[in-house]
């Protein structure tokens, strides 16, 4: 068939990157912070993967996974082989978990449509930015609570920490909750404090938890 030559060569459309906008045309110019999250392939387990890519090359990774103990012991695995790939090579490894691998595509798209968090931050996040997202006491931040149609809500886990007692009103309505924050009281235990110095130190109140009526241990009572 008869060729007939194109007007004009476009480019691919540029994209916001660490304070910058640029025309990618291959993975060395990939750089940027930014989160993916995903679910393995029974959608029974799901990670939030962080990485911090400069110049096509992951220089951090930070993987939060719930799950069976094959996914955490997969994160394990995956924070050692990630870190000095480059965004296609990882893209392309078995990161074992189907929840990690899904993740890593999904950070994947964020990255390379210009979607990430540094997006408009000149030169991007430093590396270490990721164990800084945890916040103090470099511990994930984990909710589990339980509830059923008999007995009602039970909180367990929340931001601040390992809920101990539900502060319940007159009606039986939870107004505020005790809860220890685990990751400071290993930071004072490695310290060399007292382990119930520690604790004390690291448990707090929520709420409306000192005009309670009743205290209950949510999970024995």
């Amino acid at each position: 068939m008869y060729c007939v030559n194109r007007a004009i060569e476009h480019g691919p459309s540029p994209i916001p990157q660490e304070g910058h906008y640029d025309e990618l045309k291959e993975i060395k110019q990939v750089s940027g912070f930014s989160h993916g999250c995903g679910t393995c392939a029974m959608k029974q387990g799901a990670c939030k993967l962080t990485l911090n890519v400069k110049e096509g090359i992951i220089a951090e990774t930070l993987i939060e996974i719930i799950g069976c103990s094959g996914a955490t012991q997969s994160a394990a695995m995956a924070a050692e082989i990630m870190p000095g790939k480059t965004l296609l090579e990882a893209l392309n490894t078995d990161l074992v978990c189907d929840a990690i691998n899904v993740s890593m595509r999904e950070i994947f798209l964020n990255l390379v449509y210009g979607r990430s968090q540094s997006a408009f931050t000149d030169n991007g996040l430093l590396v270490g930015a990721g164990i800084e997202d945890l916040g103090a006491g470099a511990r994930s931040q984990v909710g589990t609570s339980y509830g059923t149609l008999q007995k009602g809500a039970r909180y367990l886990e929340l931001t601040e920490g390992y809920v101990q007692k539900l502060a319940l009103n007159k009606d039986d309505e939870i107004i505020g909750y005790q809860y220890v924050n685990l990751g400071k009281m290993m930071e004072y235990i490695n310290s060399g404090m007292d382990a119930n110095d520690a604790l004390g130190k690291s448990t707090a109140k929520y709420g409306q938890y000192d005009e309670a009526v009743k205290y209950i241990d949510p999970r024995k009572e």
